[in-house]
């Protein structure tokens, strides 16, 4: 027999209307009454009638999620994250990776307008702005995650960059380190402007500056890490400091370090950005910025749930706040 509202909400022992809101992820819902309904319905199986839900309410049950890859482990937990949430609230995503190809990205945009999906989150290549702005003008609601696209009339969850990297560079200066360098993003993404902007300023109120010889600013890519990390041990004197903050470049610096026979944190210390396994498995653990990737997707399926409420979506910035996670690959400079 399938389980009905009714049932969800006799389970979680909540009246009809309130199971309902917590499904649909209503800001009028606490978070232990929305847990306590979200566990009645997976154990019960229940699922929407979104065929019905779509003739009553002209809304599809459709979510898009695009994103540029799922090499970078945030977005891999930001996806799983909001597949969660989408589900207890009775609505399925569409994932579309783009690999960071404008092109390909706009042809998804219109993929999903033509689907006539409710909402996209979009984790963006910043190229689009006006297939994001036919999505809004067909009424679909559009989140910009992680990535704020410039010109963007829409809300955009984002993580605290700036202030990750002021924190991270604070506690390397703190140690006594004074050759910092620094990988980082493109210039033209936020997190690859918003961490450089944070080192600079920490290093402004030491006294210092980026060393340009010590910084490496590049695509969000293995091969990047690699080259740039093997070119920053050429450099002399050696930096007795590094902060990783472009994600996927880690992939390819941390594999050359351990190939060059450095000792971490002897020879230099390391601070990566946007915390994963890898990072904590590695010997030593490297002391990581964590960005609060489940935070981000949750709070992104709640702005994009708001019209269902009733409510208004506003075009506002949102930021989650980031997280020093110190371990064993930072100490004082041996040298």
């Amino acid at each position: 027999m399938t389980a009905t509202l009714r049932d969800v909400a006799a389970a979680a022992g909540v009246s009809v209307s309130t199971a309902s809101r917590a499904l649909t992820g209503s800001s009028e819902i606490s978070e232990s009454t929305r847990r306590r309904v979200s566990r009645a319905a997976q154990s019960m199986g229940y699922r929407r009638n979104l065929a019905a839900v779509s003739l009553r309410t002209r809304r599809s049950g459709l979510v898009g999620l695009v994103l540029n890859n799922l090499a970078n482990h945030t977005f891999h937990t930001v996806v799983e994250a909001v597949q969660q949430r989408l589900v207890a609230s009775g609505y399925q995503a569409l994932l579309c990776i783009t690999n960071a190809d404008p092109a390909v990205e706009a042809d998804y945009l219109r993929l999903l307008r033509d689907h006539q999906v409710d909402s996209v989150l979009i984790v963006g290549t910043g190229r689009n702005l006006e297939g994001v702005n036919e999505l809004r003008r067909a009424g679909i609601t559009v989140v910009d995650l992680i990535r704020e696209m410039e010109g963007s009339k829409g809300p955009a969850v984002l993580a605290a960059d700036r202030e990750g990297a002021v924190t991270a560079t604070r506690h390397l200066l703190g140690q006594g380190h004074r050759r910092i360098a620094f990988m980082g993003g493109p210039p033209a993404s936020d997190s690859g402007r918003d961490r450089f902007a944070g080192f600079a300023q920490t290093l402004a109120e030491a006294g210092l500056a980026p060393d340009p010889e010590l910084v490496r600013r590049g695509p969000f890519e293995v091969s990047f890490g690699a080259q740039a990390m093997s070119e920053l041990l050429e450099i002399r004197p050696a930096p007795t400091a590094l902060m990783l903050s472009n994600h996927e470049a880690v992939y390819g610096a941390l594999p050359v370090l351990a190939r060059a026979g450095l000792e971490i944190p002897a020879d230099l210390s390391v601070v990566a950005f946007e915390d994963m396994p890898l990072l904590e498995w590695w010997s030593p653990p490297i002391t990581a910025v964590d960005t609060g990737a489940h935070e981000l997707g949750r709070l992104a399926v709640d702005l994009l749930l708001q019209p269902v409420n009733g409510q208004e979506v506003r075009p506002k910035r949102y930021t989650v706040g980031a997280e020093l996670v110190v371990r064993a690959s930072t100490a004082p400079p041996s040298r």
